[in-house]
């Protein structure tokens, strides 16, 4: 099956844009239990990092990564990758418990992290990550790519950034996924390891709402999941949905699940409607069903008439140049930390909230 219909190996790839020279920004590879670690490091490499490293306890994970990236390095141990100081950053897809705990490693060796989502699964792991970001000055950044590596999802950033549909009023984010199950590694199907739909695959909306919105915090209104489908899982959740209110009155409504039907040609439907008090934006990010295939579609509608941007190719992954500089200036231009600490915060939140509504 292709990537453009299984989400887990689905990685973007872009044009080379680099805003450094070879060598000025090495980065390392660690803890390939998820596909999006090739989503990431594309990104960065395309950036013009240099992927110097790579680790995994699983040789066969490391040999599938090294068939992507041929020229990387095979690390003996993770020691070997936090005392080279060459490196700068190192990208992690772990299981999603371990991803705190590997995180104050990494930043502990003074070296700046990004983690696939979500970036915690207990409320401990982002309290410990917030004390040692305050202790060593290094970067927890997160992979959200559901925006930062949809073009899209960045050109409606634009767009609000703008004013074009005035002040943000609500949010409404979709993210259905297909679950192809039998591919699916055991850790997956167990709370405690994946830390449950609205904290995993929901981070990913919580992080659009705080920036299509402009909210820096936001109360969790209603929050349930439920287990519609997977009787044989009993601690999944392939349902789940929240509504939130932010610090500055906008409001978010999301749906995830992982119900997306075999007939579907991507594997996800995603979309975010944003509603302003000057018109509306629609994305449909990964198909326009029944009439294209192609995705990056962006809709607007405002008082001088209705809009069809196509931006797919137009737009760029900047945000991972972005980051890179930000390491090496120490600023803040791809995301805050305070940013990507709340969005973390605000799916553990409605985690912890969430009623059961089906088992």
């Amino acid at each position: 099956m292709s990537e453009k219909s299984d989400g887990m190996t689905y990685a973007p790839e872009g044009r080379a844009r680099p805003v450094v020279r070879p060598g000025e920004f090495n980065v390392a590879a660690a803890y390939l239990s998820h596909g999006h670690i090739y989503g990431q490091c594309n990104g960065l490499t395309e950036a013009g990092a240099v992927l110097k490293w790579v680790y995994d306890p699983d040789p066969q994970k490391v040999e599938t990564f090294r068939a992507k990236f041929p020229s990387v390095n095979v690390a003996r141990s993770f020691d070997e990758i936090l005392s080279d100081a060459d490196v700068k950053l190192v990208a992690a897809a772990a299981v999603p418990c371990e991803r705190g705990p590997i995180g104050c490693r990494v930043m502990e060796a003074g070296k700046d992290y990004f983690t696939d989502k979500t970036p915690f699964t207990a409320f401990d792991q982002l309290e410990r990550a917030k004390a040692v970001v305050a202790a060593t000055g290094r970067k927890y950044m997160v992979y959200f790519s559901e925006r930062l590596h949809v073009e899209s999802a960045m050109f409606a950033t634009d767009l609000l950034h703008r004013g074009a549909i005035g002040r943000v009023i609500q949010v409404i984010g979709l993210g259905p996924h297909r679950l192809m199950k039998s591919s699916r590694p055991s850790w997956f199907f167990e709370r405690e390891k994946c830390g449950g739909i609205l904290c995993d695959i929901g981070s990913h909306q919580f992080e659009q709402f705080l920036t299509f919105t402009g909210a820096t915090d936001a109360t969790v209104m209603h929050a349930a999941v439920g287990n519609y489908g997977n009787p044989d899982k009993p601690e999944f959740e392939d349902f789940g949905e929240a509504s939130l209110l932010g610090d500055n009155g906008s409001t978010n409504y999301i749906r995830v699940d992982w119900f997306t039907p075999a007939g579907l040609g991507t594997w996800g439907d995603g979309r975010t409607v944003i509603l302003g008090t000057k018109g509306y934006i629609e994305l449909r990010k990964y198909i326009d069903v029944g009439r294209e295939r192609t995705g990056d579609h962006v809709f607007l509608v405002d008082d001088s008439g209705e809009h069809h941007f196509p931006v797919a190719g137009r737009v760029g992954f900047r945000f991972f140049g972005e980051l890179i500089l930000d390491c090496l200036n120490r600023t803040e231009t791809a995301m805050t930390q305070a940013h990507a600490f709340k969005a973390a915060e605000l799916c553990l939140r409605a985690q912890a909230q969430a009623r059961r509504i089906h088992s």
